[in-house]
């Protein structure tokens, strides 16, 4: 089954960049999609389950420590409403000497291991005439996502970007699809919340998981908790600055129970690639 019609209530560049992903995935089957359970890679995987038929796309899921767990069960939930299957495959990027150094090139020693396995583990196996993942042409831009570069290594495609989508387009284009992350928030991955040079554990990760899924048991919508040590590092949508304060109580006991000596709530609210793009724009 291949598909390259319209989507419906979708029109305007939107609808033009989503057709321009179809036609590019069309004859790809089966496909692999390096699955996050973002909107990114959900609006990917619907676009592909559109076009080629839920029978021939396989939603692929890599799990790791720097796998939050909430992020995990949602990838699940959003997959069965897409329709798509998902295959989990474990990686092992935290036994890599240079992903747990955490340079500013550690997203590319993560994707490189994940798009490895798949190429080792499953291309054969399910018989994948080719794998892709949910880069948007935004993200194309940015100079803090080395994990571009394995893309390439491992001949990964990534129709959203030639397609020219961007991160609006992307949530448009889920919205007209109805995929449940339409708006969902950005979640990197919990290595993500280590400064630069500061060795990844498992335990470092551990925390960060178990802090940030107990602000969100809390009710705050979206949160980042940075590991600097004994120290959390907050950040949270400004809007929800002022009621951190109010149950700090309880924002400092979620986090110490993470196993943080204490709590800093910054007050600049969410910062993304605050911790990559300084370094990669010196280097630049």
């Amino acid at each position: 089954m291949t598909t390259t019609t319209a989507v419906p209530g979708l029109s305007g560049p939107a609808a033009q960049a989503a057709t321009a992903v179809e036609q590019m995935l069309a004859g790809h089957a089966p496909l692999g999609v390096a699955y996050s359970g973002g909107v990114d890679s959900a609006t990917l995987l619907a676009l592909a389950v559109r076009t080629l038929g839920p029978a021939n796309v396989v939603a692929v899921l890599g799990v790791s420590p720097s796998l939050a767990t909430d992020e995990r069960s949602r990838a699940h939930e959003t997959a069965a409403v897409i329709g798509a299957r998902v295959v989990e495959i474990e990686t092992h990027e935290g036994e890599s000497e240079a992903y747990r150094a955490n340079g500013p090139d550690r997203c590319f020693h993560c994707k490189d291991e994940l798009f490895a396995r798949i190429d080792d583990e499953l291309v054969a196996e399910l018989g994948l005439a080719a794998v892709a993942y949910g880069e948007n042409a935004d993200d194309a831009e940015r100079p803090d996502r080395p994990g571009a570069q394995a893309a390439t290594n491992h001949s990964v495609l990534r129709p959203m970007a030639e397609a020219g989508m961007t991160k609006a387009m992307v949530r448009e284009v889920a919205r007209a699809l109805a995929v449940p992350v339409a708006d969902k928030p950005a979640a990197p991955c919990l290595a993500s919340r280590i400064p630069h040079f500061s060795e990844v554990t498992p335990e470092k990760l551990r925390q960060v998981d178990r802090a940030e899924g107990a602000l969100r048991r809390l009710g705050f919508t979206d949160c980042r908790v940075r590991h600097h040590g004994d120290v959390a590092r907050i950040e949270l949508l400004p809007e929800e600055l002022l009621t951190a304060v109010q149950r700090r109580e309880e924002v400092d006991r979620a986090v110490r129970d993470a196993g943080f000596r204490f709590a800093a709530l910054d007050l600049r609210g969410i910062q993304s690639g605050a911790f990559t793009l300084p370094l990669v724009s010196v280097r630049g």
